[in-house]
């Protein structure tokens, strides 16, 4: 297996994350609009970029698996980091690298994007839950209270004036 489909895999990888990254962002605008609908649009969008991440990053692992298997090394570290310490083209190398920083840095943009998403979707969540605590009556409003606040006549079933 070459270095150069282990890059292109890798460049997927990076415009698979930039497409997840994309549907991210449109869904913090759809939590900040607060509409459900929207929000399940972008999330049924979203598993269908992460299914083609889950098949690409399967098929590169493969390919490195089976690049540090035609160089006889063991199959127990194979990262991309090993694999660039062992590329003997110095060009080929430094491609590898500038790709990986990029993957690299696309992924904590994502990982941000997606605590930012977590972060309002929490505030939402709250917000509803202190919405229905005021909307719900309190235990003092119900009837069942203290029997000495009822104020009660005594009244007598036949009128003693007959």
């Amino acid at each position: 297996m070459s270095v150069e489909l282990v890059k292109e895999l890798l460049q997927n990888l990076v415009r698979i994350h930039e497409d997840l990254l994309q549907t991210s962002e449109q869904k913090t605008e759809v939590i900040k609009e607060g509409s459900v609908e929207k929000l399940q649009a972008v999330l049924i969008k979203e598993r269908k970029h992460i299914q083609v991440l889950d098949k690409t990053e399967e098929k590169r692992k493969q390919v490195v698996e089976q690049w540090f298997a035609t160089k006889g090394l063991s199959n127990e570290d194979t990262t991309i980091t090993k694999m660039l310490e062992l590329i003997n083209d110095e060009r080929e190398q430094k491609e590898v690298e500038e790709v990986t920083v990029a993957l690299t840095e696309i992924m904590l943009k994502l990982k941000q994007q997606e605590q930012l998403n977590m972060a309002l979707i929490q505030q939402s969540m709250q917000f509803v839950q202190l919405s229905l605590d005021l909307m719900s009556p309190s235990l003092k409003n119900m009837n069942y209270g203290n029997e000495k606040e009822k104020s009660t006549v005594n009244r007598s079933m036949f009128d003693s004036k007959a």
